[in-house]
């Protein structure tokens, strides 16, 4: 893992511990569920090719499955609590993750349709850049720093991932 990489998961792991300590329920299983699926992504992309056990295989798909329920409750969470940017914030990155893992996972997908994957991405990227704006603007620092820190992780991500021999289909 690189440094810039290790700063950004490191200054992630604050954010998810402020939200937990904060009181914010929907916040706080929202910012542990994704920094949990982003280690595991991360893992996967850097280790894939020594995950093989059977068992190890499971525990990596159930972890994931209980992250992403996290995502999906949070994401409940904040339209039940009116809380439109969060919600609106959960349902990009949501799709974010389904062309990242379109693209990683079935590479013969990603080489035929790259232009219309670059295009999604571009156009979810910049509703997410909104979103910090939004936030900016309302006065939510934290909220925006905390959008603008994912940002800045996964536009990390999408510059050095991509191998698809290092992802293991877990």
């Amino acid at each position: 893992m690189s440094i810039v990489k290790a700063a950004l998961f490191l200054l992630l792991s604050g954010n998810a511990t402020y939200f937990v300590l904060s009181g914010n329920t929907s916040k706080a299983i929202d910012a542990c569920a994704w920094l949990t699926l982003l280690m595991l992504f991360m893992i996967e992309t850097s280790f894939g090719r020594y995950l093989t056990s059977a068992a190890m295989t499971r525990t990596l798909r159930v972890i994931r499955l209980l992250a992403g329920a996290g995502v999906f409750a949070a994401t409940a969470g904040y339209v039940f609590e009116n809380n439109r940017l969060d919600a609106a914030n959960s349902v990009l990155w949501i799709l974010v993750v389904v062309v990242l893992e379109l693209q990683v996972r079935i590479s013969r997908l990603n080489e035929r349709y790259r232009r219309t994957f670059v295009f999604l991405a571009t156009g979810l990227y910049i509703g997410l850049g909104v979103l910090v704006v939004l936030w900016a603007a309302q006065g939510m620092w934290f909220d925006a720093y905390d959008a603008l820190l994912w940002l800045a992780a996964f536009a990390a991500i999408e510059l050095t991932v991509i191998e698809p021999h290092h992802v293991r289909k877990v």
